[in-house]
C-alpha cells in the first residue's frame, strides 16, 4: 500500500508526491476525509489523482492512500433495480447515511452486504468448470434471473457447493485449481476500464425491434449494434431514450444519466415503477439497472459512470441477455474529459477536447456486440449501445458527435425543425441512416414479409421525391405542379403525419408490432399507387385526395392489437370501393 502526500489541488486533479509504488488506474483515498480518486498519470513519484468528489477544503500536506487496486465494480445479486451514483455507490443508502445531499467521503457498499439471496446450485461437486460456467442461479427479481458465473482465470474442479439462503460475501463455491484452493462467492469484482472477455463476436443479423416506426422500418438497430441520437435541445433525445428503454425488445435495460438534468433522471425514477414491462405485465424496474451522475454530482464521476454502466451491462451479456444500455449524454461524458484535460496542461485538440478523444469514445462503444459468451453451454448474449449526444446549438460538425459518427452504424439525427412542427419522434428522415439495413433483409423479409424491404424502399422514394417538389413549391406555388406530382405530395404527407409521427404517451401509439407497421406501410402504399392507377384512367384527383378513407387511414394506428388484421381488410375494402367512385369530370 503507497502512502503519498498532497502537493497540489486544482479542482478535481490532486497531484500526490511520494507514490513512487503506485500503479496506473489504481484507486486512491485522498485525504483524511477518504475522499475517492484514480491515479491517471504518472511523473516519477508524483501520481496525478482524478478524484471523483468535492475537493474544495484540501489543502498540501494531506495524506494519500493507494489502495492497490483498479477502479472495479461489484457484480452480483442485488444489481437489478438499483440506483447508483457514476461510481457505483448506492444512492438510496447514501440517503440514509448523508441525508439528501451527497457527502463527502462516504462509504456505502455497491452490493447491500445485509441481504440473502436464494443460491440454487447447478453444478455439482466433482464438475470440472471454467471460466464463464454456471454454478448456479439466483431469482434477483420475478423477472430476472441471476447465473452465478466462474470468474475470469479460475478453472478447476467443485470440491464443495452449497445451497440455501447466503450474503454476497458467503462462500457458496469452494474450486480446486492448480495454484491451490479458490473460494468462490456470488459476488465478483470487474475493472471498468477493462471490457469482458468472450469466445467470439457474432455478426449483426437481428434487428433490435423497438416498437418505434421509423427506427424499426426506416433506420433499424442489430441486437449487439451501436446508434448515436444526436439533437439540438428540445428536439426530444431524453424521451426518444426513454422509449427504447421500456419499449426495446431486451431483457436487462441500464440507463445512464451522464450530466443530464436531475429532473429528467427524476421522471425516469417516477415513470420505471410505474409502467408495465409489455413482455411480462410486471414492473419495468425489475429489470432495470439505473446509474445517475447528473449535472450538479461531482463531475469528475460522469468519466466513470459510462465504464460503470457498460460493466455491468456487459456482465449481464455474459449470462447469455439481451442487454440494451442508454447512454443520456456522451457529450456531458467528454466535458468531463475536456475539463481534466485542461486541468492536467494537455495541449488541447479540436474546440478544447483531448486529442485522445476519438479513441475514447471507440473504447466505448466497440464494447458493444452479439457474442458467444465463455463457458461450456456457449451462451449467446447481445449488448446494443444508444448513445445520445447534444452538440451545441445542433450543430453536428462538433469533435464529439463526428468521432461518434465515424464509429456508430446507425445515425438517428433529431431536427429542431420537426420538433418545432411538433412532429415526434423528431427523426429527419432524409439525413438519418442505418448501415445495418443489407444485413437485416433476410431477416425481415423471412420473419415479418416477403416484400418488407420492397415497401420500405417505396416510402423512402416517396419522402424524397416530397423533398425535391417541396422546392418548386417554395419557389411557383402547388398550382404549378401535375395532378401526379400532387399526389405523390399528398401520399408523402400521409407516410410522414399516419406513419412517421407517434405519440409517446398514446397507449396504443406508444408501441408498435413489426406486423402492424407493415400493414400500416400497405395502406398508405396502397392509397397512393391505387390513386395512381385511378388518376391514369381519368379520375378526379380532388375526389381522391378527399376520400373519407384516407381519415380511417390515418387512424388505422390507434387501432389495438387484436384488431388489426379486420381493421385492414375493412379499411383496404372500403379505398377499393371509394376508388371505383372517384371518376367523374375532372373539377380543379
Amino acid at each position: 500500500m503507497s502512502t503519498g502526500t498532497i502537493k497540489k489541488v486544482a479542482g478535481p486533479l490532486v497531484i500526490a508526491s511520494g507514490m513512487r509504488d503506485a500503479n496506473m488506474s489504481d484507486v486512491v483515498r485522498v485525504s483524511d476525509q477518504r475522499l475517492i480518486g484514480e491515479i491517471i498519470e504518472m511523473h516519477g513519484d508524483e501520481a496525478s489523482i482524478q478524484v471523483y468528489e468535492e475537493t474544495s477544503g484540501l489543502g498540501p500536506g494531506e495524506p494519500v492512500v493507494s489502495t492497490g487496486s483498479p477502479m472495479s465494480v461489484e457484480l452480483g445479486p442485488g444489481l437489478i433495480a438499483s440506483i447508483y451514483d457514476g461510481i457505483q455507490r448506492p444512492l438510496d443508502d447514501i440517503m440514509r447515511v448523508s441525508g439528501n445531499n451527497l457527502k463527502r467521503g462516504v462509504e456505502v457498499a455497491s452490493l447491500k452486504r445485509d441481504k440473502k439471496w436464494e443460491f440454487v446450485p447447478v453444478a455439482k461437486a466433482g464438475d470440472e468448470v471454467e471460466a464463464g460456467d454456471v454454478l448456479g442461479t439466483v431469482q434477483e427479481t420475478p423477472v430476472v434471473q441471476q447465473k452465478i458465473m466462474v470468474p475470469y482465470g479460475v478453472k478447476g474442479k467443485v470440491k464443495k457447493i452449497k445451497a440455501g439462503e447466503f450474503t454476497v460475501e458467503d462462500v457458496v463455491v469452494v474450486v480446486e485449481t492448480a495454484d491451490g484452493v479458490k473460494e468462490l462467492t456470488m459476488m465478483q469484482k470487474w475493472p471498468v476500464r477493462k471490457g469482458r472477455p468472450y469466445v467470439k463476436k457474432l455478426p449483426p443479423e437481428k434487428p433490435l425491434v423497438t416498437g418505434q416506426r421509423v427506427i424499426d422500418t426506416f433506420f433499424p438497430i442489430a441486437k449487439g449494434g451501436v446508434a448515436a441520437v444526436p439533437g439540438p435541445f428540445g428536439s426530444g433525445k431524453t424521451v426518444i431514450q426513454h422509449q427504447l428503454a421500456k419499449w426495446a425488445e431486451a431483457d436487462i435495460v441500464v440507463y445512464i444519466g451522464c450530466g443530464e438534468r436531475g429532473n429528467e433522471m427524476t421522471d425516469v425514477l417516477n415513470e420505471f415503477p410505474e409502467l408495465k414491462d409489455p413482455k411480462t405485465g410486471r414492473s419495468l424496474m425489475e429489470r432495470t439497472v439505473l446509474i445517475a451522475n447528473t449535472s450538479d454530482m461531482p463531475f469528475a464521476a460522469r468519466e466513470a459512470s459510462i465504464y460503470t454502466g457498460i460493466t455491468i451491462a456487459e456482465y449481464f451479456r455474459d449470462m447469455g441477455y439481451s442487454v440494451a444500455l442508454m447512454a443520456d449524454s456522451t457529450s456531458r461524458w467528454a466535458e468531463s474529459l475536456r475539463e481534466m484535460s485542461g486541468r492536467l496542461e494537455e495541449m488541447p485538440g479540436e474546440e478544447g477536447y483531448p486529442a485522445y478523444l476519438g479513441s475514447r469514445l471507440a473504447e466505448f462503444y466497440e464494447r458493444a456486440g452479439h457474442v458467444i459468451s465463455l463457458g461450456k453451454d456457449g451462451r449467446e448474449g447481445a449488448l446494443s449501445v444508444i448513445g445520445a449526444v447534444s452538440p451545441p446549438g445542433g450543430d453536428i460538425s462538433e469533435p464529439v458527435s463526428q468521432a461518434t459518427l465515424r464509429i456508430v452504424k446507425v445515425f438517428w439525427g433529431l431536427d429542431a425543425s420537426l420538433a418545432y412542427k411538433r412532429h415526434f419522434p423528431a427523426i429527419n428522415w432524409l439525413t438519418s441512416y442505418s448501415l445495418y439495413v443489407d444485413n437485416m433483409q433476410g431477416w425481415f423479409n423471412s420473419e415479418v414479409a416477403p416484400d418488407w424491404m420492397e415497401d420500405r424502399q417505396k416510402m423512402m422514394s416517396l419522402l424524397q421525391e416530397e423533398a425535391e417538389l417541396e422546392e418548386i413549391v417554395k419557389m411557383v406555388g402547388m398550382d404549378a405542379l401535375s395532378p401526379t406530382e400532387r399526389l405523390k405530395m399528398e401520399a408523402a404527407r400521409s407516410i410522414r403525419e399516419d406513419f412517421l409521427h407517434q405519440n409517446s404517451f398514446h397507449e396504443v401509439d406508444t408501441y408498435t408490432p413489426l406486423r402492424k407497421q407493415y400493414l400500416m406501410m400497405k395502406l398508405v402504399i396502397a392509397f397512393y399507387e391505387l390513386s395512381s392507377e385511378a388518376l391514369a384512367k381519368g379520375a378526379s384527383l380532388q375526389k381522391l385526395l378527399g376520400m373519407a378513407v384516407r381519415e380511417r387511414i390515418g387512424r388505422y394506428k390507434y387501432t389495438l392489437a387484436e384488431n388489426i388484421e379486420t381493421e385492414y381488410e375493412k379499411i383496404m375494402g372500403e379505398l377499393h370501393a371509394e376508388i371505383a367512385g372517384s371518376f367523374g369530370k375532372e373539377d380543379f
